[in-house]
């Protein structure tokens, strides 16, 4: 299985995840050009995508579905309220009938052969949900995961991430940049609040409880362009690490920032 972020952050997010036999995206939030440049760097192409599966209706996960749909017919998954966003949202112009499937959080869907588990989420948008996959392999079960847009996390959430060996995990904010920032008081209030976005902290709180031997790669995902940036993200996602109450340091793991505009590394488990 390879997990391959084509692009994270706050204006625009879509994620590769597949098998030398499954292509999926998580999101399609930017131009399909993009899109279908970013998989050519891993030997692929738009047309190899079996589905795409999104996580909410928010313009930054959505954008390429319209041309997407009416170009390439590639079916959409999301549960029944994103699909109601998305059918909703007129800048998206027509879909084609059939394209948009439901789905329902903790029900699993099997995809050639991976393992696709919706989830939910807080964040401020109609049904949002986060995804694991998982394949089992000679050696055992391979799983990857990718959580963004939520506002806090909890034991459901933990649970759900438990024993992934890649992860992208949000690092949206820091929580001085953004209070001392240009940003409108209420949509501060908004980004910290219970359906807003992690910050870089509560990033490393939820890595911090996800950490074991096999963990191969951590992608921090979905930055602030005004109110976070590469290096600080990183070095508070380690600090958090370093400082919790397991045995591990964040030497131990391989963590990378998925970049805003241009494709991060590719990641094979």
């Amino acid at each position: 299985m390879r997990m391959m972020p084509i692009a994270s952050g706050s204006s625009g997010n879509c994620i590769y995840v597949g098998t030398d036999n499954t292509h999926i995206l998580l999101d399609a939030g930017i131009s399909r050009k993009r899109i279908d440049e970013g998989l050519h760097m891993a030997g692929l192409s738009i047309k190899d995508i079996d589905a795409i599966f999104v996580t909410h209706e928010h313009i930054d996960h959505i954008k390429g579905l319209g041309v997407i749909s009416r170009k390439d017919g590639i079916p959409v998954y999301s549960t029944p309220g994103t699909i109601s966003g998305i059918a909703d949202n007129t800048t998206l112009g027509s879909i084609p009938e059939g394209i948009l499937n439901e789905i329902q959080a903790d029900e699993d869907i099997v995809y050639g052969d991976i393992c696709i588990h919706p989830f939910r989420i807080s964040h401020d948008a109609n049904e949002p949900v986060a995804y694991t996959m998982t394949m089992s392999k000679a050696d055992g079960f391979k799983k990857a995961s990718v959580v963004t847009d939520l506002g806090y996390f909890d034991d459901y959430v933990v649970d759900n991430l438990r024993e992934s060996d890649i992860m992208l995990v949000e690092a949206n904010h820091d929580i001085n940049m953004l209070q001392v920032g240009p940003y409108p008081f209420y949509l501060k209030k908004r980004i910290l609040g219970q359906k807003g976005h992690l910050s870089n902290e509560s990033s490393g709180k939820l890595i911090n409880s996800l950490l074991h031997d096999n963990l191969k790669k951590i992608y921090l995902g979905h930055l602030s362009k005004e109110n976070n940036y590469d290096k600080l993200a990183y070095e508070t996602v380690r600090l958090e690490i370093d400082m919790g109450d397991n045995s591990f340091k964040s030497s131990d793991f391989d963590i990378e920032v998925a970049k805003r505009d241009i494709l991060s590394g590719i990641c094979e488990i």
